[in-house]
């Protein structure tokens, strides 16, 4: 799994479609080549101090590695961003956010989903 670590691509992320669970918002921009899927994390300051919000992105880091292979498609980059609940959900609602979040995100053609364009 590869990550985004730099702001250009979490930004370039944040205008394109995404999906919203109890457990996390996952950010899907089609990079438009066939490359590795490649993932970020974050964590917003509202959510409590840094303990709290590393708490819940090493928890999004896990389901990530144990279930994106199978879920992601080549050539995306996926931002993953904790939510207040990502800290008291379970493990198994955790991956099933992020399994109901990525088959919307892929169910239809999001052309003009991006929200970027005019």
């Amino acid at each position: 799994m590869e990550r985004l670590k730099r702001r250009p691509d979490f930004v370039a992320a944040a205008k394109a479609a995404y999906a919203a669970t109890p457990g996390m918002v996952v950010q899907a921009r089609d990079r438009k080549d066939a490359g590795r899927p490649r993932v970020g994390f974050t964590a917003t300051k509202k959510l409590g101090n840094a303990v709290i919000r590393n708490r819940i992105k090493r928890r999004l880091r896990e389901i990530a590695r144990l279930k994106f292979e199978d879920l992601a498609r080549p050539g995306y980059d996926y931002v993953l961003i904790g939510r207040g609940p990502s800290l008291d959900r379970s493990f198994a609602e955790l991956e099933n956010d992020l399994n109901s979040a990525l088959k919307r995100l892929h169910r239809t053609s999001h052309a003009g989903a991006d929200k970027g364009t005019p």
